[in-house]
Formats: structure tokens, sequence, C-alpha cells
């Protein structure tokens, strides 16, 4: 039985072929206006009178349900605009009861602890930990109770409906999210066959967006998530290489 995206060459030569090609802008974005006015927006929409609402980015995980900062500007005001990755923000972490837990609930697990949670959850699907860890890192930063402006949760960033699907009861506990987010990343590499880059920007953007495009989606943020994702696998399996290496060389 193969590991599913465990060769190094074929990560390297996946992450240029993600990077090669032109991006179109479908994420939060950093516009500067008309009259020189910058500012960073979670989107933008026409509204009525043709005049175009920028959605200011939200400061925390409780103005993303919000949705109320933002400012009207003529259509024709965004003279530039540039993509930005989605704000993740820590969430206060609260029982089911809706009271906030202990310091020691709320703790993050520790190194060792991630170790055996994403080799856990890798065994079980047969992924790569180094994968499973390059995704947690891209994702959430290794932060338990982060909250992008999407509403995805947790170290995998489960948005609701995927982690109820993959039987997830709380995504803010780090072992039912890293199994609900690898038993996900293993659903999308059985949907493509295996294949690490569609899978990843499927993870990213959603499967729907991989399958209109035939390939990964012209959106920037996906292309560099996913080259970000394979540059961290890259560089773990690299250095674990040469810390065996060096072992080596010292028997």
């Amino acid at each position: 039985m193969s590991v599913k995206f465990s060769a190094t060459k074929m990560g390297l030569a996946v992450m240029v072929a993600a990077t090669s090609l032109p991006c179109v802008a479908r994420a939060a974005e950093h516009v500067t206006l008309r009259n020189g006015f910058e500012m960073d927006c979670a989107r933008r929409e026409i509204v009525a009178g043709g005049r175009m609402r920028l959605f200011l980015m939200p400061t925390s995980a409780v103005a993303i349900a919000a949705d109320s900062s933002y400012i009207d500007v003529a259509s024709d005001a965004v003279v530039r605009s540039e993509t930005i990755p989605d704000p993740v923000f820590a969430a206060e972490p609260v029982s089911k009861s809706g009271v906030k837990q202990t310091s020691k609930a709320s703790a993050e697990p520790t190194k060792a602890e991630m170790h055996t949670m994403l080799a856990s959850a890798g065994s079980q699907h047969n992924i790569d930990e180094d994968l499973l860890a390059a995704v947690v890192k891209a994702e959430s930063g290794g932060k338990t109770y982060a909250v992008s402006r999407t509403g995805a949760r947790g170290l995998m960033q489960l948005m609701p409906g995927t982690a109820s699907a993959m039987g997830v009861d709380d995504a803010f506990r780090p072992e039912q999210n890293i199994a609900g987010g690898t038993a996900y990343l293993d659903r999308l590499l059985v949907r493509y066959h295996d294949d690490a880059t569609l899978a990843l920007a499927a993870y990213n953007a959603g499967p729907g967006a991989v399958d209109k495009y035939h390939g990964v989606p012209p959106y920037r943020e996906t292309r560099a998530y996913v080259a970000r994702v394979i540059g961290e696998f890259n560089r773990r399996k690299l250095a674990a290489r040469a810390a065996a290496s060096q072992v080596a060389g010292l028997r």
C-alpha cells in the first residue's frame, strides 16, 4: 500500500506547477481608492444605485457574523486591489453550555501531543503526517481556537457543515478537528485519484471550484495556499533527511 503524498520530488514538481499560472483574485483584498485611501476588505459588492459596497475586514471573530462595517463608494473608485490571506482570530473557548472554559481546558496541545494526533490520523487514512502538519500550519498556524472570517474553525479550519459531515462534535477539540480534517482530506484525495494538488486546492476553495475549472482554480489565494502547504511539506522532509544524515554521520 502506498502512502499518499510521500514523495518529496513529487511535492516539489507539484509546487512549481501550482504557482506558474496566471491568477485571478477571489479572496479578501487590500484596495486602493482613486483618492489614495487604502483599506483591507473582506469582500465587495454592487448595491442600489450602482455604487460599490466595501465590507471592511473584521477585527475579531465576533465581527464576522455582524457584517456591519462597510463603506459605499462609486463603482469606479477602486483603482488597484491585491488579494490578501483571510484573517484568523482566536475565539474564546467555551463549553457546550456557553460557559467559558478554564485555562487548563483551553491550553494548546504540546508538540508531542500534536505529533501523536497527526500520526494517528495519518495512519488511519494512509496520509503522510508531514502533509497534515503542513495543512495545520497553513490553515491556522497551529492555533486550536482559530476562527476565519468565513467561520472555519480550529487547527484544520473546518466549516461547520464539513465538521458535521465528518462526525466532529466540537471543532475546537484538537483531536476531533484533526480527525475530521484528515478524513475530509482523505475524501478529496480519493475524489481526485490521489492528486495532492487538486485535493489541497479543493480543501481551500471547495471541490466545486476545482471541478468547475477542471484543475486548480485561478484564485490567487488558492494557488498560494497549495504552494505554501507543499513548500512546508518539502521543508519538513528535507529537514528530516538532513537530521537523519547527521545522526548517521555520528555513528
